[in-house]
């Protein structure tokens, strides 16, 4: 058992857990999995996400607008998220960003929610969970752009120079289920070099289920996978990986 897991990305209020999150959470505590980030997605999903968090004390809320649910974004959600982040004050912004994989997705819609999140967490001064899937290189664009900003791109998938340039700016890697597949060579490979200080351990729960649990629901219990994946690549010992990591998700959020 490891006890000092922290889980930085994971959709613990999602209708997936509605029967049984009780017993994900116990199994989440069961191994090890001491602290979860929670990000939001839209609008309408903030309220029960701040009802989640508050029942244990080891969720933290982040509050934002996911790219993938542009269609139930609208103008006025960024004023109501401005307020939210004044009376709540959570701990990060998002999950926001830009997916230029998914069909249909207006870019410049993405383009306009991004920015103004960004502008929200440079001025609040909060860290931005961001996706960024086929988006890597007009993501950090727009952080340079827009400077005084830290965060963490979420599932990273990018290249190893693409990381370097991430870590330049300050922004952290988020890496899950998808490094437990013996095809991840290219990310198997930034993970084993990469500086620990810029690492983060994620599930992206009930998504992304690494190899061991293909085809089923993820939840945050899982993240033990991706840290012997971690530990195995890096040749480390899994608790030094564990505190290492935790410890970095504590400093991004400043608890």
């Amino acid at each position: 058992m490891f006890l000092a897991l922290f889980d930085s990305h994971s959709h613990l209020d999602a209708p997936e857990f509605d029967g049984d999150r009780a017993a994900v959470m116990q199994r989440a505590r069961d191994a090890g999995v001491a602290e979860q980030l929670v990000p939001a997605v839209d609008h309408d999903s903030w309220p029960k996400l701040r009802e989640v968090c508050a029942a244990d004390p080891g969720l933290h809320p982040a509050y934002g607008l996911h790219p993938m649910y542009l269609d139930r974004h609208r103008p006025e959600h960024l004023p109501a998220l401005r307020e939210w982040i004044e009376r709540e004050r959570p701990r990060a912004i998002g999950e926001c960003g830009l997916d230029f994989f998914v069909d249909g997705l207006d870019p410049e819609q993405q383009r306009f929610y991004l920015r103004k999140q960004l502008e929200l967490a440079r001025e609040f001064d909060l860290p931005v969970v961001l996706h960024a899937r086929r988006a890597v290189e007009e993501i950090t664009a727009m952080l340079r752009g827009i400077g005084g900003l830290r965060g963490v791109i979420h599932s990273y998938s990018g290249s190893e120079e693409q990381a370097r340039q991430l870590f330049g700016l300050g922004f952290m890697l988020g890496i899950g289920g998808p490094l437990t597949y013996d095809r991840a060579k290219r990310l198997h490979r930034l993970v084993a070099d990469m500086p620990i200080e810029f690492l983060l351990l994620e599930t992206d729960s009930p998504d992304q289920p690494g190899s061991m649990h293909r085809g089923q629901r993820n939840e945050p219990a899982h993240l033990q996978f991706v840290l012997e994946t971690v530990a195995r690549l890096r040749g480390a010992d899994p608790d030094e990986i564990a505190s290492a990591t935790r410890a970095n998700a504590r400093r991004l959020l400043r608890l």
